[in-house]
Parts: structure tokens; sequence; C-alpha cells
């Protein structure tokens, strides 16, 4: 328990960084999970919708101490975050107009989109290997910046291609036998999905059914409840195919905030610790706090709700498929499928970069060359400098970059 609550009040630097300080700890330090596991669970929550990191926190929690483990593991990784968001969103609500707050958040954009710049291409280097993954991540990039497709479309093409690709490519070799999957296993596994199932929706029930006999404008309530849970099951590949779902939905959509909030919600987002999906949080704060005219009660429930809707159904996933994670460690289909997984969020976080870049660079909205913002550029440049090539800490370059944002307040820029 006080490991996964030291990470969720220390894991500052998105999934990798959260990803690494759990297999230095549970696999090299303590030993308690083996390596080969460690991926191979991360390989499937990868395919599962919503955050891969929580739902490798609830596997391994639940690997190590079960249910009760998957529970303390998975809630501690995201409420530090969340109650730190929520402070920051009452300020941001409150103060945001001023212009020296508007300057520091100016100057953490730019740090922003470079973090997210530096992700791609470590992932790119790291992951993309095989000419197929590349077809599929610019497939999937075209598909979703030029013709925008939805990332579940998107997803279940690639699905689709992992389960031919392997046919084509192999045919004259013998397929790897694969375990049969036993009746008891079979059995355990409908059983503890039907478990999970009716636990869950009574949870999800419990403040839906209480805002429709107790709250106001319950249409309201009823759309972020619906779009946050429908978010939680279509989003497959992690934060980053989660994010440019619910920036587009909620600026372009629903209106719920504009696209210079939406930026600055993934900037405060960067300065908490824990997943950077608990963005969506600061989304429902502002959706909540401009439907009811400035109301930072109705602001805070709206963020409340939004964290619960988004993140229950991660603990239904994992619990549900925990048992069958080893019986697909065999699977040469399996294992092709993933990999084309890794390209569309891949090209999910090559459209979020696209998204983001358009609101740094160019402030006036004009995508133009002489409507460009150089020194934006210039921060960006010298993020990347920081964090990829000297490898400094992401504080003390979000630090730097406030610092920027005030300097260019104060001298006029």
């Amino acid at each position: 328990m006080r490991f996964w609550l030291r990470l969720g009040l220390i894991s500052f630097g998105g999934t990798a960084a959260h990803i690494a300080i759990m297999h230095d700890y549970l696999v090299e330090r303590k030993k308690w999970v083996d390596n080969e596991d460690f991926f191979h669970a991360l390989s499937h929550c990868m395919i599962l919708p919503g955050p891969e990191a929580q739902q490798l926190a609830i596997y391994l929690g639940w690997k190590l101490n079960g249910i009760k483990g998957g529970i303390v593991a998975g809630t501690l990784f995201v409420l530090p975050s969340m109650f730190v968001l929520l402070a920051l969103s009452i300020v941001y609500a409150r103060f945001g107009s001023l212009p020296w707050i508007a300057a520091m958040f100016s100057g953490l954009r730019p740090a922003v989109l470079a973090l997210v710049l530096l992700a791609l291409t470590r992932l790119a280097k790291r992951s993309l290997v095989e000419p197929v993954q590349w077809i599929v991540a610019l497939g999937a990039f075209a598909a979703m910046s030029l013709l925008h497709a939805s990332v579940p479309f998107v997803m279940a093409v690639a699905i689709a291609v992992g389960f031919i690709v392997p046919k084509r490519r192999h045919s004259a070799l013998p397929a790897p036998s694969t375990p049969r999957l036993d009746r008891a296993l079979r059995k355990q596994a409908v059983a503890s999905f039907a478990k999970i199932s009716a636990a869950g929706l009574a949870i999800w029930l419990a403040p839906f059914l209480a805002l429709y006999l107790f709250g106001r404008d319950f249409p309201f309530w009823a759309e972020l409840s619906f779009f946050f849970t429908r978010t939680a099951f279509v989003t497959i590949g992690g934060s980053y195919t989660v994010l440019p779902y619910v920036a587009h939905a909620g600026v372009s959509h629903y209106h719920w905030l504009s696209q210079s909030q939406m930026l600055d919600g993934f900037a405060l987002a960067e300065t908490t610790p824990g997943p950077l999906i608990i963005v969506v949080a600061f989304v429902g704060f502002m959706a909540g706090f401009h439907r009811f005219h400035g109301s930072i009660g109705a602001g805070t429930l709206a963020l409340l709700l939004t964290t619960l809707y988004t993140f229950l159904p991660c603990f239904l996933f994992v619990f549900a498929g925990a048992p069958l994670i080893g019986w697909t460690q065999h699977s040469r289909k399996v294992k092709t499928v993933l990999s084309l997984i890794i390209a569309v969020v891949f090209a999910a976080m090559a459209d979020l970069a696209l998204f983001l870049a358009r609101g740094v660079l160019f402030p006036s909205g004009a995508c133009s060359f002489v409507k460009i913002d150089w020194i934006a550029v210039a921060v960006v440049v010298l993020s990347l400098f920081l964090l990829g090539l000297l490898r400094a800490k992401l504080g003390a370059v979000l630090g730097l970059s406030l610092g920027f944002g005030i300097a260019r307040w104060l001298i006029g820029l």
C-alpha cells in the first residue's frame, strides 16, 4: 500500500515515468514480478481502453494481493493527482484571467508540446521496428488527422490487419502451439466478469441516480456521465489516444471549454503526479463551472464524476481479463495485434502533437509562416534539448518554461 501511495505522489513525467518506477521497484529491486510477465502484462494493458499505466498498476496489485490489492493500487495511483488538479482547477477558474496567470500558462504550453514530441520519438525508436507497423502508423495518422476517423474505428482496422498479417508473412512456417483455454479457466473468467460487472454497475448507478433525483439540470449531468463512460470504453491505447478524443469533443462538439483552456489543462496535468489522462478531470471541472455560471461547487462535482466514470471501467477490464493474460503469452497472433496497436498509439500521439502545435505555435489561429510564434518555437527546441539530450528533470524544465512566460509578459513580447 505504501508503494502505491508513493507512486501516486511522486510519479511525474507521464506514462513512461510511471512504468519505469513500477519496473524498477517491483521487478528489479523487490523481484516480486518476473520481467517477462511485467512486459507481457503491459502489452495487454496497451490494447485495453483507458490509461495503460493505471491498468498495469491494477494488474500488478491484483497479482500481488488479489482483488483488494488491485483496488488499492489503482485508486492510490489516481487520487493524489486528482486532488492536486482540483486545487489547481479552482485557482485557474478564479484567477486564470489575470495577466500573470495567463503568462504562466503561456510559458508552460511549449514545454508540454516538447514532452509529447519527446514521447513520440521514444516510442517510435523503441517500438516501431517492423515495416508493417510504420505503414499502419502512417495510415492511422492520415485517417485521424485528415479524414477525422475515430480512434475506435482505426484501432479495429489495425486489429483486423494484425490477424491477417501472420497468415501472409508466415504461412509456410508451422504455427507455435497455443495452450487451449481449459474449462476451469473459462468458468473462472466468466464468474469473475459477472461479479466485477455487477459491482461496477452498482457503483456507476449510485451517483447517476442521486443526480436524477436531487440534481439540477439533469440532462447536463447525464451527458457528462455518458460521455466519459463512453470515453473509458472506446479509447484504446492509453492516454495518448484518450486525449485527442476528449480534446476534440470537449472543445468542438460540447463546447465545454475553449482550445486555449484545453491547452492550459494539459499544462496543469503535466505539473501534477499521476497519469496524464487526469486532464479529463480538468475538462469535467470546466464543463460544470461554465454550465452553472461560475459555480466552484458544480465544477468540483463534475470533476469527481468525470474521474469516477473515466477510471471505474479500468478496474472492470483488468479484473475480468487478468486470468487470461498468461494464456495469451504463447499466441503469435496476439503478439502481432499488440505490435500494431502500438503503431496506432504512435499515430494518436502524432495527432495530439499536431493539435497542441497549432495552439502553441500559431496563437492567432492562422497557420501561416508569417503568423508563427518564434519565441514559442525557441522554447520548444530548448525544452527538447534539456529533456532529451541533457536528461534534465521535468520539474526544472517546467519551472524554466514558467519563467519564460512571466519574463515575456513583463517585457511585453
